[in-house]
């Protein structure tokens, strides 16, 4: 992850533009309690702050002058 960090919540045409050269991570967290979330002293660890089950998943996307390119795909 580099910056600038790039939040994935916010209003559409505000916020940092995307140019060719960054990089990013989209990374969408499905949590059936809170979307309160805390990070263990492992530094790492990431967990809802009610423990109810979540999944993570992250893709990291290249951004072109040719548009984006997804970096993590199998």
């Amino acid at each position: 992850h580099e910056e600038p960090s790039v939040p994935n919540f916010g209003h559409a045409g505000r916020g940092i533009r995307l140019s060719p050269g960054m990089t990013l991570a989209i990374e969408p967290m499905i949590n059936l309690g809170t979307y309160k979330v805390k990070q263990l002293s492992d530094g790492w660890t990431v967990k809802t702050c009610d423990g109810k089950h979540s999944a993570h998943f992250e893709h990291t996307i290249a951004i072109t002058s040719n548009g984006p390119v997804i970096l993590t795909k199998a």
